[in-house]
């Protein structure tokens, strides 16, 4: 999850405590990244943070709760790629795949955004894609995106 706008931080550390509150126990958590904005929008810098989480419930569910949680950070959709308060992706459910209008797992475009890559490395460098069969360490070290990730602050 990430963002550009307002109190990112504040946002992002709140979200984890909806995100617990609403749909389970949050078993892992990355560092904060900051990142340029990826796309064609200038804009400030994301931050970003990757957490795993422990969930009863299914897939569609889990992200109806989350475009809820980035509504109620303000979350609009008026631009493709531009700034937001908050973005919350599922970039894996566990071994799943899911490939619906409303929702496709794993993430499609995981393997080519370092910016989502590197926290998710930090907390499961080991972690097998289950459509590329690759770890997410691979997948980092092969990544064609060269924006830089660094340790926020």
């Amino acid at each position: 999850m990430g963002g550009n706008q307002g109190r990112v931080n504040e946002t992002l550390e709140n979200a984890v405590q909806q995100i617990a509150f609403t749909l389970g126990k949050i078993i892992n958590r990355s560092s904060v990244y900051s990142t340029k904005a990826w796309g064609p929008i200038p804009q400030p810098d994301f931050l970003n943070i990757a957490i795993v989480i422990e969930t009863i419930y299914p897939p569609h569910y889990v992200l109806k709760k989350l475009l809820g949680i980035e509504q109620k950070f303000g979350r609009r959709r008026d631009v493709k790629y531009g700034p937001r308060t908050l973005d919350i992706d599922i970039l894996f459910y566990g071994q799943v795949q899911i490939n619906s209008a409303a929702l496709q797992v794993p993430h499609p475009e995981i393997q080519n955004r370092r910016f989502a890559l590197v926290p998710l490395n930090e907390i499961l460098p080991h972690w097998q894609h289950p459509v590329l069969k690759r770890s997410i360490l691979h997948l980092l070290q092969t990544c064609p995106d060269t924006l830089e990730v660094k340790l926020w602050p």
